[in-house]
């Protein structure tokens, strides 16, 4: 017979366990129950939490902006946006809310499934179908044992999107294909993973499974494909309804690259081109793009009256030869550069104008005035182009403007998180701004207008970057490609520079050719 356990024995246990024999046992019955949940598993195949849980996630939307993935979360419940912090958001599901978000033991009655379902109350409305595919790879998760990673897992090297283009001559749709590939050389299909959004959805629509429908406007548009961080494009066109002759297009005249490049622009969208100017538009509009004005009477009948079949070729040369070339350009440059008074003192914002004004009058090769902007060094009353440091302050300061000016990449999201149309997160930025990081200061620094004092910008051994996060001490490293390592007591700018201006850049060339293109086309 067995011994009740309230009446004591020399062969019963104590009435009252001791703290330590009773979270010794609550340990090994969650350890029996876990062991025991994950034997319940189909059988299938493992499933992971980066490549197979938070795509689901990302794809409906559930750490998008206006969701969980806000700065401080939705109704107690935060995710990192587009699941750029792997390790947060696994925390947040199965150790937050007292673990009641996944359920080992019963995984229909975790808060994730129930809510995305509707079984639940939820702000953000039926995110799942209560019997599809996701919720049964949510489900077979937690039946596994909700794990944070599958041992083994090659890294997600890349996604492709299938087609990469493609043109809508009619109310097809056209339904897209994305293939990720992995380290160990193995592919796979992860269309019904991936997150799909149209750059301009009024001229083509895509929905969640990635078939693609034209939106009802003539133009061209992208969609991005979006799994695990890692982004591939669609581009499609819309043309005009009606076919026009190829021979149309074969007869336009091509007098440089551009040319070919706009003409073929328009023969995917079946749009002709506009007759060419007169002679009195092309001129008023060639003065005020290049030098900012209007011309004067006596220059408009100089030519007007000048019959040579290169007359247009002569205007434009002698415009950009000019000195208000110089002056109208420099003006340009100084309203994205910014020097302000206020910030820095007037006579520092002079020398700041008159250098970029000079760069301009000698004709300054444009990776040279970049470069000379980067590593600049001096005083703030002499050099002008160390105005940039005195303005500037702080290595994110530095790293938002120069990638923003030169590269063309806005890197303000990625300070505090994953950039969501990016590849570039917290670590890619402030390894960025570690270039920035030894840069001295001597001088009064910050001080009002018109008494504004001199500063000294120098390169020095002292300073580094942390990581906001981890608090680790991050080494330069550019966004792309490979950088030269600063030789010992370098100025860690001068690799940074020499990058940026390299021809193996492909930013640096596009984003001054995208300027001066929307300035001149816009």
């Amino acid at each position: 017979m067995r011994i009740p356990l309230a009446v004591p024995t020399m062969y019963s246990r104590p009435l009252f366990m001791t703290a330590t024999s009773f979270l010794q046992r609550a340990l090994l019955l969650a350890a029996l129950i876990f062991v025991l949940n994950c034997q319940r598993s189909s059988g299938g195949d493992p499933i992971d939490f980066e490549r197979d849980v938070q795509p689901v996630l990302t794809r409906f939307g559930c750490n998008s902006g206006p969701c969980h993935g806000k700065q401080r979360g939705q109704n107690g419940f935060q995710l990192s946006l587009r699941g750029f912090d792997s390790d947060f958001d696994y925390a947040a599901l199965t150790h937050e809310a007292l673990s009641r978000r996944v359920v080992l033991t019963r995984p229909e009655q975790s808060l994730l499934l129930k809510k995305a379902t509707g079984e639940l109350p939820h702000g953000g409305g039926v995110r799942l179908e209560p019997g599809g595919a996701e919720v049964a790879l949510l489900k077979e998760w937690i039946l596994q044992g909700a794990a944070r990673a599958v041992p083994g897992t090659p890294g997600l090297e890349r996604i492709e999107v299938d087609p990469k283009a493609y043109r809508f001559l009619d109310e097809t749709t056209q339904a897209l294909k994305v293939t990720a590939h992995y380290s160990d050389g193995s592919t796979r299909d992860v269309t019904s993973l991936a997150a799909f959004q149209s750059s301009e959805s009024a001229v083509v629509g895509v929905d969640e499974s990635g078939t693609v429908k034209p939106g009802g406007v003539i133009g061209e548009a992208a969609v991005v494909a979006r799994y695990q961080g890692k982004f591939a494009i669609f581009e499609a066109a819309v043309p005009l309804p009606g076919e026009v002759d190829d021979a149309y297009y074969q007869g336009l005249p091509r007098n440089s690259f551009v040319d070919e490049l706009v003409w073929n622009g328009l023969e995917r969208l079946e749009l002709k081109a506009s007759e060419p100017a007169p002679e009195h538009k092309f001129l008023r509009r060639a003065y005020i793009d290049i030098i900012g004005r209007m011309p004067t009477a006596a220059e408009a009948r100089a030519y007007l009256d000048d019959s040579s079949p290169s007359k247009r070729e002569y205007l434009v040369d002698h415009l950009l030869n000019s000195p208000e070339y110089a002056e109208h350009w420099a003006n340009k440059w100084a309203d994205l550069l910014r020097p302000n008074p206020y910030r820095v003192g007037i006579k520092t914002t002079l020398n700041y104008d008159l250098w970029i004004r000079e760069s301009f009058r000698k004709n300054k090769p444009y990776d040279q005035f970049v470069y000379e902007l980067i590593t600049a060094q001096g005083s703030t009353f002499r050099d002008g182009n160390v105005t940039l440091y005195r303005d500037r302050r702080s290595p994110d300061e530095l790293t938002t403007i120069v990638s923003q000016l030169f590269l063309g990449i806005r890197l303000e999201c990625a300070k505090c998180h994953h950039h969501p149309n990016e590849v570039f997160g917290q670590e890619d930025f402030y390894q960025f701004a570690a270039y920035f990081a030894k840069v001295g200061r001597k001088g009064t620094g910050l001080s009002p207008p018109i008494s504004g004092s001199e500063e000294f910008v120098f390169a020095t051994d002292k300073g580094e970057v942390r990581h906001p996060l981890t608090d680790e001490v991050l080494e330069p490293k550019p966004l792309f490609g490979e950088a030269r390592t600063a030789e010992p007591n370098e100025d860690l700018r001068v690799p940074l520079a020499e990058w940026m201006t390299s021809k193996e850049n492909p930013f640096f060339a596009q984003t001054m050719a995208n300027r001066i293109w929307a300035d001149l086309m816009g």
